[in-house]
């Protein structure tokens, strides 16, 4: 592995614990303005600082994104599909030249195994990694899972594996039951989703199950920007990832984060 992709990488994943708080949001490339992220720019100022990778769309990273802030950018690659039709019928939305021309510390495309479009996606992968090559820049694939498919440890190892195997750097999954059988048989670090909003407790729990159980860190993004205390809810994050803290001392921790906001703003 080149020096350029070894830097890049230790970017994204800090080398000092080997982990890696992502903040995902780049939802609106198929949601639009989903809920909390009407004005990007708004939702990812006070929460930047926090993380330590940001990963986003290109539109999104010219127009809401300070340029002086220095943190790592996971671009978001692939697109061209809405919640209004076949969410798995993705494809290629932006340029390796222009990843590198932005700075991007990695790029990121979703792969849909077991879908009707199984051999599109998961070519376009390879096709992403061969091209990434050329530039010394990590690919992170992320496996959707559509409604039809089961999330559990057989069908996500299934994926993560073939996602290394076609020689992603770093890959993107949900949390499951077992889900240590998943982390062993994935030769690249896997990072969990955070998925559809829910409670923050629910949120600690998962954080802390998943990094316990192997994980390299998390891609969270609705379960940080709509929870009611979100700065908060990141950095309680960050403090179970990279110091594994646990969750009832994290949700202690989140309280009194929350608390100290409300009593500033009396």
């Amino acid at each position: 592995m080149g020096w350029g992709k070894k830097n890049r990488l230790a970017r994204i994943i800090r080398p000092e614990t080997g982990r890696t708080v992502m903040l995902a949001v780049d939802h609106g490339y198929f949601l639009g303005p989903t809920s909390g992220l009407e004005e990007p720019g708004k939702t990812i100022e006070p929460l930047v600082r926090h993380a330590d990778c940001l990963m986003l769309t290109r539109g999104v990273l010219r127009n809401c994104v300070d340029p002086g802030v220095d943190v790592p950018i996971m671009l978001r690659v692939s697109g061209g599909t809405s919640i209004l039709g076949n969410l798995a019928d993705e494809g290629t939305t932006v340029s390796m030249r222009d990843a590198v021309r932005m700075n991007a510390a990695g790029v990121a495309l979703s792969i849909f195994v077991g879908s009707d479009i199984e051999r599109k996606s998961l070519l376009a992968l390879a096709d992403l990694i061969n091209e990434a090559e050329e530039y010394g820049m990590p690919v992170l694939a992320v496996t959707a899972v559509g409604k039809e498919m089961t999330r559990d440890a057989r069908y996500l190892g299934l994926a993560c594996r073939i996602a290394a195997e076609l020689g992603a750097h770093v890959v993107k999954t949900y949390y499951c039951e077992d889900f240590e059988k998943v982390v062993k048989s994935c030769p690249v670090p896997v990072v969990i989703a955070g998925g559809k909003k829910i409670p923050e407790r629910d949120a600690i729990e998962l954080s802390y199950n998943a990094i316990s159980r192997g994980a390299a860190g998390v891609d969270m993004g609705r379960n940080i920007f709509q929870s009611e205390h979100p700065t908060a809810m990141i950095r309680t994050v960050r403090e179970i990832v990279h110091k594994d803290l646990k969750p009832d001392k994290a949700w202690d921790l989140f309280q009194a984060l929350a608390g100290e906001k409300e009593a500033a703003a009396r």
